[in-house]
């Protein structure tokens, strides 16, 4: 009986933990350049229930061994794996800003396991460190230095922190920054071939490689594969109305899992006090 505890118990922790994920990426649906968590419940290994009493086997030292009939297989309880970003692109919104930036997935490549990757762009975060986001939201400091809404440092194509006379530039497709006719920098952007294995959320919508390694220069491994679209932000590609459906999903799981915790409990109940008085 107490195992049937522990497996309600745990259906109700994984649920629990499933409408946090799902109520965070619901509060995140108008964040520009948000990617969507997302996870899957796994079952504990199952245990082999058999029954050994009964009749005895005999055997030819006349030693009776029990009898062991099979009673099936117990579920031990779920869990939740770890929640990895959903790197499919979000809705392009214009705004007309200079100083807004987007990324355009058009043709890049599709990695062994069926997956997409994604280019990002490379930022510098408090301790000197690389760290990617799609978050384009730009603007210029008091040093018209190019940061992002955070103030973490812009980078160019040689991890150099990017700096300009005044927001009237031009972007072009290929990441060029153009005052007047010329080419001050070139922005940033780094690849990644498997971002849901490769990449980590590292909190303010930035992104850091497992490892802490340099994701490769988009520019040479997917040439052609993205565009960057000036005057225009990434919104989040949160699915609010499957979202709000996976959250009364979850939900309703937990309180299916909390009523089965109280029969086990008042039947506990029963055994203690009324049929233990006998």
């Amino acid at each position: 009986m107490l195992r049937g505890f522990y497996t309600a118990a745990s259906g109700m922790i994984t649920q629990q933990r499933r409408t946090e994920l799902l109520t965070n990426n619901m509060s995140n649906a108008n964040t520009t350049g948000y990617k969507a968590d997302q996870t899957s419940v796994r079952s504990f290994p199952e245990l082999l229930i058999s029954n050994m009493g009964g009749k005895t086997i005999p055997t030819e030292n006349k030693l009776g061994i029990p009898q062991i009939s099979k009673v099936g297989a117990l579920s031990t309880g779920v869990y939740v794996q770890e929640a990895n970003p959903l790197f499919t692109q979000g809705t392009l919104e214009e705004t007309g800003l200079n100083t807004d930036m987007a990324l355009a997935d058009e043709n890049l490549p599709i990695n062994e396991d069926r997956r997409k990757g994604s280019v990002l762009f490379t930022v510098q975060d408090g301790d000197g460190g690389l760290r990617y986001t799609r978050n384009g939201s730009f603007t210029l400091d008091g040093q018209g230095y190019l940061t992002t809404p955070s103030g973490h440092y812009v980078l160019n194509e040689n991890k150099e922190r990017i700096k300009l006379e005044s927001d009237r530039f031009t972007v072009t497709d290929d990441g060029v920054i153009l005052e007047g006719n010329i080419q001050t920098a070139r922005l940033g952007i780094g690849y990644s071939d498997d971002p849901s294995s490769q990449l980590m959320k590292d909190g303010e919508g930035l992104y850091k490689a497992v490892g802490d390694e340099e994701l490769p220069s988009a520019y040479a491994a997917v040439e052609g594969g993205f565009s960057t679209k000036q005057g225009f932000l990434e919104g989040s590609n949160v699915d609010q109305s499957r979202t709000m459906t996976e959250m009364m999903s979850a939900y309703r799981s937990f309180e299916s899992s909390q009523k089965v915790l109280q029969a086990y409990d008042k039947s506990l109940d029963k055994a203690v006090n009324e049929v233990g008085r006998l």
